[in-house]
């Protein structure tokens, strides 16, 4: 009978492989010895540089976390009230709570800066200061895609809010087409309306149209007929 094989633990491949890699470095080191000091210095000045750029975003990345959750507080509980969206803006130097700008401009480039950056936007277009929401809004760089869809339609909020419907209609449309699936309903509807104001007419009865027919149980598809026929006039 034959005895079952070994088997070969991780570690020893592991083993295995350092020394077949060791053998050839080594062997290629001496062949090329001349050229491998300049070329460690360039590596570890790279190596050195990218450390220091991810323990610094890291840190900076934290750091932005933490005066966030502080300052997340008052934005959270403003409920409307424009004065607190101002303190969230601007902060609370005695309490040592930074403002949601501070944040933006002392850790920018970080996760949590980024997200800062977003209600920062917010609460400056519900303080009426709709081109500094704007400005945020632009130079939000977040990668989630549930964050960009907000993004775009604060963008849209805002431009609505100027009367500027030409803008505010492809930014709502672009927040539908990013988002999840609860709110698509909500930008698909926002973006028809602003397309009717601003004149295109025929493309905002295709977004009704198609509200009712991918969407007929959401709220936001219960005044589609009424625009419909305001449009269609």
């Amino acid at each position: 009978m034959l005895k079952p094989s070994k088997k070969i633990a991780k570690k020893e491949i592991k083993q295995d492989t350092l020394l077949t890699t060791y053998v050839q470095t080594t062997s290629w080191y001496y062949d090329n010895k001349k050229y491998v000091s300049y070329g460690l210095v360039a590596l570890a000045a790279i190596i050195i540089g990218t450390i220091w750029f991810i323990n610094n975003r890291n840190n900076n990345d934290e750091k932005a976390a933490i005066e966030f959750g502080k300052v997340f507080a008052i934005y959270d509980a403003a409920g409307g009230d424009m004065n607190q969206y101002k303190i969230a803006i601007n902060g609370q130097p005695e309490k040592n709570i930074k403002g949601l700008k501070a944040i933006v401009e002392n850790y920018s480039g970080s996760a949590s800066a980024e997200v800062a950056r977003l209600y920062l936007a917010n609460a400056y277009r519900y303080t009426g200061q709709y081109d500094q929401a704007i400005k945020e809004y632009d130079n939000f760089s977040g990668s989630s895609n549930l964050l960009k869809a907000s993004a775009h339609a604060g963008l849209g909020a805002a431009y609505e809010a100027k009367n500027e419907y030409t803008k505010a209609a492809p930014e709502y449309e672009k927040a539908a087409s990013l988002s999840e699936e609860y709110s698509i309903p909500e930008y698909l509807s926002a973006a028809a309306r602003a397309y009717g104001y601003a004149g295109d007419k025929e493309k905002a009865i295709s977004l009704f149209k198609r509200l009712k027919k991918e969407y007929p149980t959401s709220n936001f598809t219960r005044d589609a007929d009424r625009y419909i026929a305001q449009f269609s006039a």
